[in-house]
């Protein structure tokens, strides 16, 4: 009694499951088609594409062409010519005629340097050598005299020698004095600091009032012709490189590509980057500044593609394709293509799928193409 319990039980509680087991298997069944008729692969024919002589179809040829590429490298302009201008004195700075920007020629007075202290010490010398001039010709009165003297045997030979000790001593303190001179006149000149080129001021390191040290920089100068981009260049292509070679550098902030020459190749590579630093200097710097950022383009070889025009290229969803015309001139053919990079708005490049000298059909717009006879 109690076995026929259980069994009741157990079927009550599977048969449901068993039941919705058997509606799944069967909705599946149908989805998949075992209760479809079949068809038989042979009952339907391709259809044949061909072009009709009725209709006027513009073709295209697939061709190969030869293209250059180039490598970039990317670096800095920075001019070949680049002064700092420093005083050679000690003085208090009066006067700064120039500021960052202006263009300067040669000759041009830059910086005025208080001249006062030149001044004095320069009048000082003057009459340092005033007085050795003095002395000098009161050595040479007496030495005239006791040289007569001593011919007459009247003057004893001890004091005229004397004599012609004190006249060169004379005239050495002469010479010491027009030195002083000279040197407190050079000095005098170094108040005024000349531009020693033509060029723009990039910098201004000091203001009026300051204290002009010798050799500290007050400005910085540099020549906007002589700007060169200095870029590391891969091995491989930097020793490929000659000097005087003519390349191209694209300078991005003003969009603008610029002839350029190679100036300068540093004959040492950097061991970390594998690379050489190559100058090329600027044919046509105008407008452009030091510390812009800019790309030289280096040929780095020659590659032969085919060349496909785009209105014979159709879609169908991330697939390409194009009709081929076959060797009769009519039948086509659809063939799927691999595209690559683009020569121009209406070229591009064909990596699979065709070959040089085959005709395609092409289409305005493109994936309009109508089935059956064009």
């Amino acid at each position: 009694m109690k076995k026929e319990v259980v069994f009741k039980m157990v079927f009550k509680t599977a048969l449901p499951i068993l039941v919705a087991l058997g509606v799944m298997a069967l909705i599946v069944a149908v989805m998949i088609g075992m209760f479809a008729e079949k068809i038989s692969p042979s009952a339907t024919a391709p259809v044949q594409r061909t072009l009709s002589p009725e209709r006027s179809v513009e073709l295209g040829e697939i061709y190969e062409v030869e293209k250059e590429y180039f490598a970039e490298a990317v670096g800095t302009l920075r001019a070949a010519t680049r002064t700092e201008i420093a005083p050679r004195i000690l003085a208090p700075i009066d006067r700064i005629h120039v500021k960052a920007g202006d263009l300067v020629k040669q000759g041009d007075v830059l910086v005025q340097l208080d001249p006062r202290d030149i001044r004095s010490r320069l009048e000082q010398v003057r009459s340092a050598l005033e007085s050795a001039v003095t002395s000098l010709k009161h050595a040479e009165s007496d030495l005239e005299r006791d040289t007569r003297l001593h011919a007459e045997r009247i003057l004893p030979t001890m004091k005229f020698e004397q004599s012609k000790t004190n006249v060169e001593l004379a005239r050495s303190q002469v010479r010491q004095a027009e030195q002083a001179v000279a040197e407190a006149e050079v000095n005098l000149s170094f108040a005024e600091i000349l531009a020693p080129q033509d060029g723009m001021i990039v910098d201004r390191l000091a203001e009026p009032g300051d204290t002009a040290q010798p050799g500290v920089p007050l400005l910085v100068l540099y020549d906007p012709g002589s700007l060169r981009l200095e870029a590391p260049v891969m091995e491989n292509l930097a020793i490929k490189l000659r000097v005087g070679e003519r390349l191209t550098v694209h300078i991005d902030a003003v969009e603008r590509d610029v002839e350029a020459r190679v100036d300068e190749i540093v004959p040492q590579a950097e061991a970390a980057s594998r690379s050489f630093l190559v100058k090329v200097a600027l044919t046509d710097a105008q407008g452009l500044y030091e510390g812009m950022f800019g790309r030289m383009r280096i040929p780095s070889g020659v590659r032969r593609h085919l060349c496909l025009p785009t209105a014979a290229i159709q879609k169908l969803g991330q697939l390409q394709f194009v009709d081929v015309v076959a060797e009769d001139g009519r039948t086509l053919e659809r063939r799927f293509i691999t595209t690559g990079r683009f020569g121009s708005p209406y070229q591009v490049e064909v990596l699979s799928g065709l070959e040089a000298g085959e005709r395609v059909v092409l289409y305005d717009p493109p994936d309009a193409a109508p089935e059956g006879n064009l």
